[in-house]
C-alpha cells in the first residue's frame, strides 16, 4: 500500500472515529445532564471515577498498543493474531479475571464504602463493572483484526449501537427506578460490553461468509480461529523479539494510562475528595474534554497507523524513503498546526465562557464553587493535551524497540512525579490541583517528544516542528479576544438575565469569527494542505 493510499485510509479512519466520538460524547453529555436531575452527584462520582475509570480502564492497557506490532510492518497480521490469541489465553483473560476479583475485594474491603442511603447497591455495582471488563476482553482479537485491516465501519456501527443501547437502558431505569442506584449504571455497562462483543462476532461471521473474504488474502477463514487457544511454542511465533516488543508496548500503555488517569487513582485510594466533589470534577472533566475526545483522540489513533505504515521503525529521516518521509513530515507539521489552533481557541475562549457553560449545563450546582475554575484550567490543559497527542503519535510510531524501552523508564519517572505532585497540589488547591498537575505532566511529555522529533529530522531539511509556530497577527488576535471576552464576562455574565448572556455570547462569536478570518489569511500552508491533500482523499474514497 502506497503512502497516498495509507493517508487516504487514515483520513477516512480519523473521520469515522471523530463521528463516533462526537456521538459518544454528545450522548454522554446529554445523559449526564439528564441524570443530574434524577440522581445525586455522589452517584455520578462513584460511577464515573471510582468504578469506570479506575476499574474497567485497567483492562484496556495493552489492547491499543498491541495493534502497533500489527501495523508497524515488522510482522504479518496472521502471526500477530495467532500470537495475540495465545497471549489472551495465557495472560490477558486469566489476569483480567484475577484483577477483577482483586479490585473487587479492594473496593469492598479496603476502600471507603459509600453510605447505602446515598448510593444503594454498591456491592453489586462493583461486581458487575468487573464482569463487564472481563466480557470486553473476549472481543479483543476481533477488535485487533478490524483495526489492522482498517475496517472502520464495524467500529463505528458496533460502538455506536452499543452506546445507544447503554444510554436508552440508563434513561429508562433512571426514570422508572431511580432508587436502584448503582444497579442502573452497572447493568447498563454490562449491557454495553455484551452488545459490543455480539456486534463484532456477527459482523465477522457475515464477512467471512462473503465473496470479499474468500477472494482476498484475509488472514483467517473462521471466527473460531480467533478464539483463545494454546499454541505450540515455535521459533516463528513466540520469539524473544515478539515477546519483548509486546511487553514494551504493554508497559508503555500502562504508564500512559497512569499518567492520564492518575488523579482518579488518587481520588479513589487516598480519599482527597469526597464523592460529591468527585462527581463535580468528573462532570467538568467530561465537559472540558468534549473537543479533546472527539477530535484529538481520533487524530492520534488514526494517524499513528499512518506514520507506522509509512515509516520504518527505528530509522531516522535520512534512512527512510525520501518520498515517504517528506509526506510524513508534511502531515506532522499540518497536524501540529491544526491541533495548536484548535487548542489555542479553546484556551482563549474557554476562560470567559466556562461559568456560563456550566450554568446552562448543570445549574448553580456546577457554576458555583470550584466548577468554573476547574473548567478554565481544563481549557489550558486541552491545549497541552492536543499537542502531546500528535507529538507522541509520531514518536511511538518512529521509535525503535530500544528507544521505546528507555522511554518507558522516562514514563515511569513522569508517572511517579505526577502522582506525588497531584497529591500535593490537591492538598493545596483542592480539585483544581489535579488539573495543574496534569498540565505540568503533559508539558514534560511534550518536551520529551519534541526533542525526539527534532533529533529524528536533524540531518534532513524537513522541519515539521514549525507547525507549532503561529504568525504575529494571529497571536495578537488571540490576545485581543482574550481581553475582550474577559471584560465581557465581568460586565454581562452571569447574573444579569438572558439578555446580558446573549450579549456576552454575541461578543465572543464576533471575536471568534475575527480569529477564523485571520487564520484563513495567515495560515495558508495549513489551508493548502487541507484543500489539496485531505479533501481530495475524502472525495476519492466516496466520503
Amino acid at each position: 500500500m502506497g503512502s497516498q493510499d495509507v493517508l487516504a485510509s487514515t483520513a477516512k479512519l480519523a473521520s469515522y472515529n471523530m463521528l463516533l466520538q462526537v456521538l459518544f460524547r454528545v450522548l454522554t453529555f446529554v445523559l449526564n445532564a439528564f441524570t443530574l436531575r434524577y440522581v445525586s452527584k455522589e452517584i455520578i462520582g462513584v460511577v464515573n471515577v471510582s468504578l469506570t475509570h479506575t476499574h474497567t480502564q485497567s483492562f484496556k492497557a495493552a489492547k491499543q498498543k498491541f495493534v502497533c506490532s500489527c501495523t508497524s510492518g515488522s510482522y504479518s497480521l496472521k502471526l500477530c493474531l495467532d500470537f495475540y490469541c495465545y497471549w489472551l489465553v495465557s495472560f490477558r483473560v486469566p489476569l483480567g479475571a484475577a484483577w477483577s476479583l482483586l479490585l473487587g475485594w479492594v473496593w469492598l474491603r479496603l476502600l471507603e464504602v459509600p453510605d447505602p442511603a446515598l448510593i444503594p447497591h454498591y456491592e453489586v455495582g462493583v461486581v458487575l463493572f468487573g464482569l463487564s471488563a472481563v466480557v470486553e476482553l473476549l472481543a479483543e482479537p476481533l477488535w485487533v483484526l478490524a483495526q489492522a485491516n482498517m475496517f472502520v465501519r464495524i467500529k463505528v456501527v458496533a460502538e455506536s449501537l452499543s452506546i445507544i443501547v447503554k444510554c436508552i437502558l440508563t434513561v429508562v431505569l433512571v426514570v422508572l427506578f431511580p432508587q436502584w442506584g448503582l444497579y442502573i449504571f452497572s447493568s447498563a455497562q454490562l449491557m454495553y460490553t455484551s452488545f459490543l462483543v455480539l456486534c463484532y462476532v456477527l459482523y465477522f461471521v457475515n464477512f467471512l461468509a462473503s465473496h470479499e473474504a474468500n477472494r482476498g488474502s484475509f488472514p483467517i477463514a473462521r471466527v473460531t480461529d480467533l478464539l483463545p487457544k494454546f499454541l505450540r511454542v515455535n521459533g516463528s511465533l513466540l520469539t524473544d523479539d515478539n515477546l519483548r516488543f509486546t511487553y514494551l508496548f504493554t508497559q508503555a500503555e500502562f504508564l500512559n494510562k497512569l499518567n492520564i488517569a492518575g488523579e482518579r487513582y488518587i481520588m479513589t485510594f487516598l480519599n482527597v475528595l469526597n464523592f460529591g466533589d468527585q462527581g463535580v470534577y468528573d462532570i467538568v472533566n467530561n465537559l472540558g474534554s468534549l473537543v479533546a475526545r472527539f477530535i484529538f483522540l481520533p487524530i492520534e489513533e488514526s494517524f499513528y497507523i499512518f506514520f507506522a505504515k509509512v515509516l520504518d521503525r527505528g530509522k531516522d529521516a535520512k534512512q527512510q524513503k525520501q518520498e515517504d518521509v517528506a509526506m510524513a513530515a508534511a502531515v506532522l507539521e499540518s497536524l501540529l498546526k491544526l491541533v495548536l489552533l484548535i487548542g489555542l481557541t479553546i484556551a482563549v475562549f474557554g476562560y470567559a465562557y466556562s461559568q456560563l457553560a456550566l450554568d446552562i449545563y448543570g445549574g448553580s450546582m456546577l457554576s458555583t464553587g470550584s466548577g468554573p475554575s476547574l473548567l478554565r484550567c481544563y481549557c489550558v490543559y486541552v491545549l497541552l493535551l492536543a499537542i502531546n497527542g500528535v507529538t507522541e503519535c509520531f514518536t511511538f510510531a518512529a521509535m525503535s524497540k530500544e528507544e521505546l524501552d528507555r522511554y518507558n523508564f522516562v514514563m515511569l519517572a513522569f508517572s511517579l512525579s505526577f502522582l506525588c505532585i497531584s497529591y500535593l497540589l490537591t492538598w493545596w488547591q483542592g480539585s483544581v490541583g489535579f488539573i495543574l498537575a496534569n498540565c505540568l505532566n503533559m508539558s514534560l511529555r511534550i518536551i520529551h517528544s519534541i526533542r525526539f522529533i527534532h533529533r529524528y529530522f536533524s540531518q534532513s531539511s524537513l522541519k515539521p516542528l514549525s507547525g507549532l509556530q503561529t504568525s504575529p497577527p494571529l497571536l495578537l488576535a488571540y490576545l485581543g479576544s482574550a481581553v475582550v471576552t474577559a471584560l465581557s464576562e465581568v460586565l454581562f455574565c452571569c447574573d444579569g438575565g438572558w439578555l446580558f448572556r446573549f450579549l456576552h455570547v454575541a461578543i465572543g462569536t464576533t471575536c471568534l469569527l475575527a480569529v477564523l478570518l485571520i487564520v484563513l489569511f495567515t495560515e495558508t500552508k495549513l489551508i493548502h494542505f487541507i484543500r489539496t491533500q485531505l479533501l481530495p482523499l475524502y472525495t476519492k474514497k466516496g466520503m
